[in-house]
């Protein structure tokens, strides 16, 4: 199975162009799933169908999903719930360090994100499709969800090591009032398992495995032909290389492709577009960039997107 990744501000097309990718691959006979995890889906707008929280079919070879968080939410509360009542039976106390660990910048279990990413590999898991393309939420809440196996594995590291502790203190508390009964019965608690968490765990692992995989993962930046798009494109693909995500793309989109010779207006911003596509190729000479064409009035329906979907290259 292979990945690509569409991120970028808002606004720059990024649903449009995951899309338009899943077409273009599903006309090839590829069996393809589009998936959204921006909690403002516009997956059905694209397609102009209903797109629900299940795989959809769109057309042959191509389906598409609109990730819905809540699906998963309850699960991560009730762990983070168990948790809580664990630690209050015993009246355990977290220091400082431990606490910032477990919700690290408020990433508990549950979050949006994470909840995202543990469906993902639910699809993952199926092996129903050959390619999956992700239309991603504009960048900060990117960057959030790429980072977050890397810090759901720290988290679940703590979560795993307090559970031992508190069922350690329970255990001996166990062996206090029970006194020699206590071997009779045996020792049940340490007996337990956590599967939610290490199942949790082990899922994150897999997604972190994914976004690093340089061989079957391409993260593609969609950007607008505007000087401050490129800064803003610089700054998301230096941190994307922090992550050590494979950035293979850049889609430039809503490109001028042939101004009126009579507009001075038009004409003028042709050429500032082009000079500005000039600065990306000097920016980034190590980068696939894809030119998409302006297309007048909204891109919705497979008609509409039709046209962009030739256009598009699936592989960098």
């Amino acid at each position: 199975m292979n990945y690509i990744f569409y991120g970028g501000k808002g606004g720059v097309g990024k649903t449009t162009c995951a899309a338009a990718t899943g077409l273009a691959l599903a006309k090839r006979g590829i069996e393809t799933l589009v998936i959204s995890t921006d909690p403002a889906h516009s997956l059905s707008d694209s397609f102009e169908m209903d797109v629900s929280v299940e795989p959809t079919s769109i057309r042959e070879h191509l389906q598409a999903v609109e990730i819905d968080p809540e699906q998963r939410r309850d699960v991560y509360q009730g762990m983070v719930s168990a948790l809580v009542d664990e630690f209050r039976d015993v009246g355990i106390r977290l220091d400082e360090a431990e606490i910032e660990a477990l919700f690290s910048a408020g990433v508990a279990p549950g979050s949006d994100e994470v909840a995202a990413l543990d469906l993902l590999i639910n699809y993952v898991e199926t092996d129903a499709w050959e390619t999956i393309v992700l239309d991603t939420a504009p960048t900060g809440h990117t960057l959030r969800l790429l980072d977050l196996p890397a810090v759901m594995d720290t988290t679940l590291d703590t979560v795993l090591s307090v559970r031992e502790q508190v069922r350690r203190k329970a255990d001996s508390a166990r062996q206090l009032m029970l006194g020699p009964a206590y071997y009779a019965i045996g020792n049940r608690t340490g007996d337990e398992e956590s599967p939610d968490i290490t199942s949790l765990q082990d899922r994150m692992e897999r997604v972190d495995d994914i976004l690093h995989d340089d061989e079957r993962t391409e993260f593609r930046v969609v950007l607008v032909p505007e000087t401050m798009a490129v800064r803003e494109t610089e700054r998301l693909v230096d941190r994307l290389r922090t992550f050590d995500i494979p950035v293979k793309t850049l889609v430039v989109n809503k490109v001028l492709e042939n101004s009126n010779e009579s507009c001075d207006r038009c004409r003028t911003r042709r050429q500032t577009q082009q000079q500005t596509i000039r600065a990306v190729r000097e920016r980034f000479p190590d980068l696939a960039i894809q030119q998409l064409p302006r297309i007048d009035g909204e891109v919705h329906g497979l008609r509409t997107l039709e046209p962009i979907a030739d256009q598009i290259r699936p592989q960098a």
